[in-house]
């Protein structure tokens, strides 16, 4: 299956988070695929081959450095750029997420213009050409709330 260059892969398990993050993302210009879980998000990211995942590390089925682990282990999935979120930073944990395969990490209260460039910065290393993300109606709030 061909990568889409437009669309994001959010496993996220707080509905609010993954609902405010998810519209978004879409108002900057991505299409969001949306999942709850760890399992479904490997499952998904498979079949679907995302441009870019962003992924929660606290996740109730198993955390997100075993997901990021499992995902960068995987043939279908290892060339997906990944981007660790976690509400509770905690001293090491950017380093522990980037050991376990993720090519960036970002705390929340999410910062939009910040993730986004993120999300560009990794999409750019992947495709000829990168899409245009929109930050003028990413929305009126710059954060979302940590989980």
């Amino acid at each position: 299956m061909t990568t889409s260059t437009r669309t994001i892969l959010l496993i996220e398990d707080n509905e609010m988070n993954r609902d405010m993050l998810s519209r978004r993302l879409q108002r900057a210009g991505f299409d969001c695929v949306a999942v709850a879980g760890a399992t479904e998000g490997i499952e998904l990211a498979a079949r679907r081959q995302p441009a870019i995942i962003l992924m929660d590390l606290r996740l109730p089925e198993f955390n997100g450095w075993d997901a990021a682990k499992l995902l960068k282990c995987d043939p279908q999935t290892r060339d997906i750029p990944l981007i660790a979120l976690t509400a509770h930073a905690m001293e090491g944990d950017r380093e522990r997420a980037i050991a376990a395969g993720c090519d960036d990490y970002d705390s929340k209260p999410i910062d939009l213009p910040r993730l986004l460039e993120k999300i560009h910065t990794l999409l750019a290393g992947h495709t000829d050409q990168p899409p245009a993300i929109r930050t003028d109606d990413a929305g009126p709030s710059p954060t979302l709330p940590a989980n």
